[in-house]
């Protein structure tokens, strides 16, 4: 089993099988029984299947502007452009109208992905065939230019929601491809941290909800603990919590961290990135907003390469505990579940 920073290759597809529970399902379940030698030929089989899924539901459709001259009027009369055409001694009517089509967003980006696969050297011919065959149906779509995507913009409904796992694999190749020669030719850089880190939220927020429904695992936001009366409202930033695990009377908040390097140099000697404490340690005290000491927290850290990784625990005044803990990735996936079972289990719920 390949590693690619750090993390075997078929954990990564673990981990997005509790992030999107359609991999669990239809064509996608085979997949966990292949061997990946590469980060891309794991992305181009995922997305092969999905769009042969796609396909036989059909692709999700969407009305566009349309915007021509025709010999007969279809849609809004644009009478300038029409005078234009009179005046050009051209018999024919200019028309503004809305058709209903495949040339949308979503298949565009699916698209403009499997383009950009089907040039990477480290994809098999095997997976490149594969994706030219689907490609067949995607000849009215358009390539889109990769910088004009605006992720945060795309929005998902009951029409669209299936393409909501292959559009985050699409942003999870396309987010750090760069055009790197004057030829054109693509090269990749390893995936940023905070791509990571929210692929590694998310697995673990499901993977508590999924094996642990009595600790009731939610993200949720932790209301500052100030009087409200007499304070100017609006200005104080949101605190989202990653997760937050509640058994009876008792809170465990996590923060979960992905870095290249999870620790600090300090004075000579490695530490805890203050951020990351002071961030759960406000998570922490203004949700115990009583100081019953029966709300704790955890910085769950992915392990890198290393020698000193965070391990241990402060306790504070009050009583609340904050937790270092680490996930190693880089495992039989049997023995990532018994660590995360062992976070929660020992002693922190």
């Amino acid at each position: 089993m390949t590693i690619d920073k750090g993390i075997f290759i078929r954990n990564i597809y673990y981990m997005l099988t509790y992030a999107f529970q359609e991999l669990k399902q239809n064509n996608y379940e085979e997949i966990a029984g292949e061997d990946f030698d590469e980060i891309h030929n794991l992305f181009a089989e995922i997305l092969a299947r999905g769009i042969s899924y796609q396909l036989k539901q059909g692709l999700h459709k969407e009305y566009i502007s349309c915007h021509e001259s025709l010999p007969t009027l279809k849609g809004k009369l644009n009478i300038n452009g029409t005078i234009n055409n009179l005046m050009q001694k051209r018999q024919k009517i200019d028309c503004e109208y809305d058709e209903l089509s495949e040339n949308n967003k979503f298949n565009q980006i699916l698209k403009t992905t499997v383009q950009f696969l089907l040039k990477h050297p480290k994809v098999k011919q095997s997976k490149k065939a594969s994706l030219k065959r689907l490609m067949l149906f995607f000849s009215n779509i358009d390539v889109l230019d990769i910088s004009t995507i605006k992720w945060t913009t795309i929005r998902f409904d009951r029409n669209s929601k299936t393409y909501q796992m292959l559009l985050y694999i699409c942003s999870f190749i396309l987010d750090e491809m760069l055009m790197t020669t004057k030829k054109g030719a693509y090269k990749m850089q390893k995936f940023s941290d905070e791509r990571m880190c929210r692929l590694y939220e998310k697995f673990v927020l499901e993977y508590y909800k999924k094996h642990h429904p009595d600790l009731k695992a939610k993200a949720t936001r932790v209301d500052w603990n100030i009087n409200k009366e007499e304070s100017t409202g609006g200005i104080l930033p949101a605190m989202q919590t990653d997760i937050m695990l509640t058994l009876k009377e008792r809170t465990l908040i996590i923060d979960t961290k992905y870095y290249t390097k999870s620790m600090q140099y300090q004075f000579e000697k490695k530490s805890i990135h203050s951020h990351n404490l002071y961030q759960i340690h406000s998570y922490v005290m203004n949700h115990d907003a009583n100081h019953t000491g029966k709300v704790d927290g955890m910085l769950l850290y992915a392990k890198t390469e290393e020698d000193i990784i965070p391990n241990g625990h402060t306790k504070f005044n009050d009583g609340n505990v904050i937790y270092y803990r680490t996930l190693d990735l880089n495992q039989n996936f049997e023995n990532i579940k018994k660590q995360l079972d062992g976070f929660v289990e020992n002693p922190p719920l």
